[in-house]
């Protein structure tokens, strides 16, 4: 099993009273309550922690893009990959992703990516994204175009990056006469692709035919959704002839490991809880706007989403497996129990969340990186014959 360390650098100086007069940290909640100078200090404290977790071991480290909230202050993840390229020396560098629908001109991404492969020698995984509800009220798109915009943004992508140029392209949304991206990938044909997602079925379908075989990422979900989504990709992929390996089934999920259970419960506590109730609070209308999914994927994501509705607390998101907490030996213990249910091969650690400070983000990750990993890269195997 692969580990990587994911940021979603939040504004941990939030004003947590914010909710008394606004009812989201999304998109309308007043920018009057970032401070720059506070920001700055939070942009180069992560910094720090994501190339820690070189310095530690992981196999990757991962950024995405969200816009115009708290939650996140990566609304152009590329910039904090170009820092992350020159300063890290072994990790893959995982852009997780671009939302591709709501770009004018997708050869940018192209020529973003293959600027950072590269200067990393092909340390880039490229993350092909929707973007969550949210980003197309902040971006003024519309929601109901976002899987023919999503699709035909990756074909032209996938161009640039595989076909001697200049060529020309031909879509509903996009035309270019010259498609004629330089610099080339350094990897070839191209990166490795990731698609992060919710949990629609018609992404599942897509990322696993058999002309793609792309990595799914599974986001903050419960681990019996995530079960349920994970056999969903391999049994397409078993009706299209082939079978998934482990090597194309991720999972996104927060992780605190501290001394003991009671010293991480204790620890962990008010940092999930704000990240819950603070950080990921915004109106269902806010994240899945009408025309987002189809009755069939809207119906499955309500039933995942529905378990992060109202207040929750940090039993909550443990009882359902969406948040693993405790000492190292118990953590080894979920996640080895988890991996052999469900069969994943990348695990996305979200190590730094809600408030939680530089010091007890930390001592998570070392603790993680030398009493989790290690044990689990022993006890797992990962079978990737299957990936094309």
């Amino acid at each position: 099993m692969k580990f990587y360390f994911m940021h979603l650098m939040p504004y941990a100086d939030l004003d947590l009273d914010y909710d008394k007069s606004h009812d989201s940290a999304w998109n309308t909640l007043p920018n009057s309550y970032y401070d720059p100078k506070k920001g700055h200090l939070l942009y180069n404290r992560y910094l720090d922690e994501l190339e820690y977790a070189d310095v530690l071991g992981f196999d990757g480290v991962c950024v995405n893009e969200h816009h115009q909230n708290a939650y996140g202050l990566m609304p152009i993840p590329g910039v904090i990959a170009g820092a992350l390229a020159r300063r890290t020396k072994n990790v893959k560098i995982a852009v997780l992703g671009r939302a591709l629908p709501l770009l004018n001109n997708p050869l940018t991404v192209a020529e973003e990516f293959a600027m950072l492969d590269n200067i990393t020698a092909g340390r880039l995984i490229a993350g092909f994204v929707r973007g969550i509800g949210a980003e197309y009220h902040a971006w003024g798109a519309n929601p109901a175009e976002s899987h023919d915009r999503f699709h035909e943004a990756h074909d032209l992508i996938i161009q640039a990056w595989t076909q001697p140029g200049p060529s020309v392209f031909e879509g509903k949304y996009y035309q270019f006469e010259y498609v004629n991206t330089w610099p080339r990938v350094y990897q070839q044909p191209h990166p490795p692709i990731w698609i992060p997602s919710q949990g629609s079925s018609e992404t599942i379908e897509w990322a696993s035919h058999p002309s793609r075989r792309y990595t799914y990422l599974q986001t903050f979900t419960p681990v019996t959704m995530l079960a349920k989504y994970m056999q969903m990709y391999k049994d397409l992929a078993n009706e299209q002839g082939y079978e998934a390996s482990q090597d194309q089934l991720g999972w996104s999920v927060p992780i605190y490991v501290a001394e003991t259970d009671e010293i991480a419960h204790r620890e962990a506590k008010p940092h999930i809880e704000n990240f819950l109730n603070k950080f990921l609070r915004m109106p269902k209308e806010m994240l899945l706007p009408p025309g987002y999914l189809s009755l069939k994927s809207m119906m499955g994501v309500m039933q995942a989403k529905s378990a992060i509705g109202g207040k929750q607390t940090i039993d909550d998101v443990m009882g359902k497996g969406m948040f693993i907490c405790g000492s190292p030996a118990t953590v080894r213990e979920k996640l080895a129990d988890y991996q052999k249910q469900i069969g994943f091969g990348h695990l996305l650690s979200l190590m730094q969340f809600g408030t939680l400070p530089a010091d007890l983000t930390r001592k998570s990750m070392s603790l993680y990186a030398t009493e989790v990993m290690g044990y689990m890269r022993k006890n797992t195997s990962v079978n990737t014959a299957a990936v094309g």
